[in-house]
């Protein structure tokens, strides 16, 4: 079953993202002060649309929008507009926005332009979804994904720039910090949500851990931001050598979300393209 309004919500919050990375571009270009706050209504204006298009899919479908590709990209999209308020707030530095915005428009593009009208209606879940396991496993991978990847954004402008050597160290060192604690707080839920995962998959499939590709990469990107912690923390390294550490995961966090979807089938294909 198709709902327009939630689809049309969707489509008004992408082209909202739109005009928010070009005047995020334009602030940043020219430095226009009015702009700045033409950017925070605008971010503002795209998670509410956002928000309101999921909520409308789990009023109208009764359970947690999270069940296919549409609903996890929207869903991505949503927490990754949602940080980067968030961020621009709490750090003042308004670069985040440049490098959030394209990537939140993609996704929520991709979703709403792309995607066939067949994995954008609202469906019954099939039995293996049937669980309340779905909500705590599945929206806290996805909220975990969007920490880290925001976290790996600021490693990844944190290491270009001590490249480029033109900006103040004080920035750099706050541009340090915080991609330490977004880290930090993305590094338990993704815990949380495989541990999660593993539970149901027992309850599910008979076993906690079948090493599907899904599970793999989830693996290998809880070990490479442990590494980055246990380098931090344990090491006490700091700058361009543990900053390179979260830039990988970067990559790894879209391979594990994305990739082994497009590029192989497993116990995780529910929902995807084929």
């Amino acid at each position: 079953m198709i709902n327009v309004l939630d689809l049309q919500f969707a489509n008004i919050g992408t082209l909202s993202l739109l005009l928010n990375m070009i005047f995020c571009w334009i602030e940043f270009l020219f430095k226009l002060p009015l702009f700045s706050k033409i950017n925070t209504t605008l971010a503002v204006l795209s998670s509410f649309l956002l928000g309101t298009s999921l909520t409308l899919r789990w009023y109208n479908a009764g359970y947690f929008p999270l069940s296919n590709l549409y609903e996890s990209l929207l869903f991505l999209s949503f927490c990754l507009t949602c940080g980067y308020l968030i961020l621009e707030k709490t750090t003042r530095s308004k670069t985040i926005g440049i490098l959030v915005t394209p990537i939140s428009l993609f996704i929520s593009g991709f979703a709403t332009l792309t995607l066939p009208v067949e994995m954008q209606k609202t469906l019954p879940l099939v039995p293996a979804l049937q669980s309340n396991w779905l909500m705590m496993h599945v929206s806290m991978m996805m909220l975990s994904y969007s920490i880290l990847i925001l976290g790996s954004l600021l490693c990844i402008l944190y290491y270009v720039l001590t490249k480029i050597k033109l900006t103040p160290p004080q920035f750099l060192q706050n541009l340090d910090i915080w991609s330490y604690r977004t880290i930090s707080l993305g590094f338990p839920m993704l815990t949380i949500g495989i541990i999660a995962g593993a539970v149901w998959a027992n309850e599910a499939w008979g076993s906690y851990w079948s090493w599907d590709p899904k599970e793999t990469w989830a693996l290998i990107t809880w070990l490479n931001f442990a590494i980055y912690l246990h380098t931090r923390i344990v090491k006490g390294v700091t700058g361009e050598k543990v900053a390179l550490i979260g830039s990988i995961g970067f990559l790894i966090v879209w391979v594990c979300y994305l990739g082994v979807n497009f590029l192989g089938k497993g116990l995780h294909s529910y929902g995807w393209i084929n």
